[in-house]
């Protein structure tokens, strides 16, 4: 196991199986130094564990943690296209959309969930610019949907 799988470990969690594809695209792809996810919904055992918009069906805080989820999917999804995420050099950007109800208005606080774990399990390296989009729906109705941009070494 890697280092970063070691540390994943540590906080209690494990790299989940790479969420397969809903459509036409790849989970994540490398172009020379850096690996682009798609976006990764908060899968669990092939399932959502809720729907719904935040700030109705879904609270900001569960919503959080679904963010997490979805932050854990990117790094299984990184792993798959570089084998070891030791590789890994930092997390350069990370983009979040919240399925929002109208009046909801705290897409930075969910999105916090995933830039958390990054920063948990690979400190330094997991520091990132970030963007937090509310949006009316996403796809399977999942509450909230994360990509991100790593720079790896080889």
């Amino acid at each position: 196991m890697s280092a970063v799988e070691d540390r994943l470990a540590e906080l209690g969690l494990k790299l989940p199986q790479v969420v397969p594809p809903l459509a036409s695209y790849q989970p994540a792809v490398r172009s020379g130094a850096y690996v682009h996810t798609s976006g990764q919904l908060p899968m669990v055992d092939g399932a959502l564990p809720a729907t719904g918009k935040v700030g109705a069906e879904v609270s900001p805080e569960q919503a959080k943690e679904l963010a997490a989820t979805c932050a854990l999917n990117a790094l299984a999804a990184v792993k798959s296209v570089i084998g070891d995420l030791d590789k890994i050099v930092r997390v350069v950007k990370v983009v979040g959309f919240v399925a929002s109800a109208p009046d909801f208005t705290g897409q930075p606080g969910v999105i916090n969930g995933a830039s958390e774990l990054l920063g948990e399990v690979l400190g330094d390296k997991g520091v990132h610019a970030r963007s937090a989009v509310g949006v009316a729906v996403l796809p399977i109705d999942a509450p909230v949907e994360v990509e991100m941009q790593v720079e790896v070494a080889d």
